[in-house]
């Protein structure tokens, strides 16, 4: 990227916007540099290295007990041999692992019903937070020519719920961090709009930027060139790639 610059009176000055001189990305987008913001957000990885540093030297440190254990299997089972030494005598190991099993079996039986319904609940808070995020995108309404739920089936695998948070993914599965503010990920709408930059077809989603003449007297009245206004449950009952070609076709979906 680049330092963007206006001239005055012959001379080269940065463009400033609010309070922040602007850079021109690779990709031609505009974004103000926040210097502040930036190196509290270095200042704050710095903070997380050293703490994941730290870590590892008392995990290497530890694991410095164990020098000279090659088979962790044989280690382990001569503990239990001695765990489960009684008055000199050896316990049927094999009772007692009947008996631990047993009650592991007991356990997950009783706490069955809590792990279904803690599974069904995350479901539920993953789908409210991801297709909330895509109902309720302004992108999606100022920018996109499909709807919102279509945008999700194309998209949605972009996207996951990471500590109550939606976060983006690349198609190479690298997290999608904000231009506009670097060093944190990127905001839902900043993010879609980056993956729909990468998309191949991105012209047959976006909006027409000039709704006049003979494309736009189509879009409205649903005549000529074979498009059509289809009633929503007929829509939803098409395959996804039925959805596209009605919608790249021009035709709309009344509600």
């Amino acid at each position: 990227m680049k330092l963007k610059t206006v001239e005055v009176n012959g001379k080269q000055y940065a463009e400033i916007a609010d309070g922040k001189p602007v850079y021109v990305h690779d990709d031609g987008k505009e974004i103000p540099f926040d210097a502040a913001q930036t190196v509290a957000t270095i200042s704050r990885l710095n903070g997380e290295a050293k703490g994941h540093r730290e870590r590892a030297e008392a995990a290497e440190a530890n694991l410095k007990a164990f020098d000279g254990i090659t088979d962790a299997a044989a280690a382990r089972k001569a503990l239990d041999v001695v765990k489960n030494l009684d008055d000199k005598k050896l316990v049927d190991a094999g009772e007692v692992e009947r008996v631990k099993a047993e009650a592991i079996k007991a356990v997950e039986d009783k706490y069955k019903p809590v792990l279904k319904e803690r599974d069904t609940l995350q479901q539920q808070l993953v789908t409210e937070k991801i297709g909330g995020s895509f109902a309720r995108s302004k992108l999606i309404a100022d920018k996109l020519a499909i709807p919102a739920d279509l945008v999700q089936a194309r998209f949605g695998q972009h996207f996951k719920l990471e500590s109550g948070e939606v976060v983006a993914y690349d198609g190479s599965g690298n997290k999608l961090f904000s231009r506009a503010k670097p060093g944190e990920v990127a905001g839902f709408d900043e993010a879609l709009e980056i993956i729909v930059d990468a998309y191949p077809h991105r012209d047959s989603i976006l909006k027409s930027s000039g709704a006049s003449g003979g494309g736009a007297s189509n879009a409205a009245g649903g005549g000529g060139g074979g498009a059509k206004t289809i009633p929503r449950a007929q829509f939803d009952s098409m395959a996804p790639q039925q959805q596209m070609a009605h919608v790249k076709g021009g035709g709309k979906v009344a509600d």
